[in-house]
């Protein structure tokens, strides 16, 4: 949970106190490969830190293909915000990649840290806004590049990401076939 604190520490000043609160409200939670964080049609009532491991945020598309649309790794938050915010069912499943181990913040008790630590809201504000802006990024390269663009320029911003998920899902969430990401790699341009 020290990754927690150290993660909040980049962002806000924390005091003892501080720390031995959000200790104190926010369970640690152990999940294993394949588990689910969230399926589709439940509300979601949770924002999710990822201490150790990945996971992987998908719908399953009009052809009934998983559609990957966000990853979260070491030190990333991942939930889903419509549904969390809104209260209402939730178009995505959220499911462990490998082992992992989380900290789990209820949006109730979000919302009384928040009281208890003003700052918290602007580090939620920081983490939203990187949040935002990668997506933006990625929509602009899913515009803007080739596939094969795609995978090289993800492949150089995150190469040991990479080793760390099945082929498959990489392709889903960079927008092509399993297939055609072979091709990809097998030129090795």
């Amino acid at each position: 949970m020290q990754r927690l604190i150290a993660h909040i520490g980049k962002f806000i000043e924390l005091t003892d106190e501080d720390r031995e609160t959000i200790l104190s409200c926010i369970p640690y939670q152990e999940v294993k490969k394949k588990d689910y964080l969230l399926r589709q049609d439940a509300v979601c009532n949770a924002n999710y830190f990822i201490l150790k491991g990945c996971f992987r945020q998908y719908y399953i598309n009009e052809k009934g293909l998983e559609q990957i649309i966000h990853f979260g790794i070491d030190n990333w938050w991942i939930t889903d915000y419509d549904s969390l915010e809104r209260r209402t069912p939730s178009e995505y499943y959220i499911q462990a990649v490998e082992n992992s181990e989380i900290a789990v913040l209820d949006k109730r008790v979000r919302e009384e840290l928040f009281s208890k630590i003003p700052g918290l809201e602007r580090y939620f504000r920081l983490i939203l806004q990187r949040a935002y802006a990668a997506s933006m990024q990625r929509i602009k390269y899913i515009y803007e590049f080739t596939g094969e663009e795609r995978y090289y320029h993800f492949s150089n911003l995150f190469p040991e990401f990479i080793q760390r998920i099945p082929q498959y899902m990489l392709a889903s969430y960079l927008g092509f076939t399993p297939e055609f990401l072979s091709k990809i790699r097998s030129k090795k341009i």
